[in-house]
């Protein structure tokens, strides 16, 4: 299981990365999506989800859209051309991070350093 702590520095990241891949979704759908994926290792709350959507939108990055479902009112997201770009940029940091720590926590599939 992955801490909050870790998961909390990438989490609009990885909501950006399923909107931009799924077109748009609602917050159950997107905590689903995240524990399939992971196997269960990542669980998003509501409690840290929704501030992440409710800030992106803020931004620009996305649009919601309601639609009565079964009687109950869902709130999809989706990107904005602002959000898809943002998106692309989120992604590329977080995999660029990735991999620092990648050399940072196995130094010696890294480079020599130079003299």
């Amino acid at each position: 299981m992955v801490s909050r702590e870790l998961l909390k520095g990438s989490l609009k990241s990885i909501v950006l990365k399923l909107l931009a891949e799924h077109g748009r979704m609602y917050g159950y759908e997107i905590t689903q999506k995240v524990s399939v994926l992971t196997e269960g290792q990542i669980t998003l709350t509501y409690g840290a989800l929704y501030p992440v959507l409710h800030k992106l939108e803020k931004e620009g990055a996305l649009l919601t859209e309601s639609e009565v479902v079964n009687n109950r009112n869902r709130i999809y997201y989706k990107l904005t051309k602002k959000g898809n770009e943002t998106a692309r940029e989120k992604i590329k940091e977080l995999e660029d991070f990735i991999k620092t720590i990648g050399i940072l926590l196995k130094p010696e599939l890294g480079l020599e350093p130079c003299s």
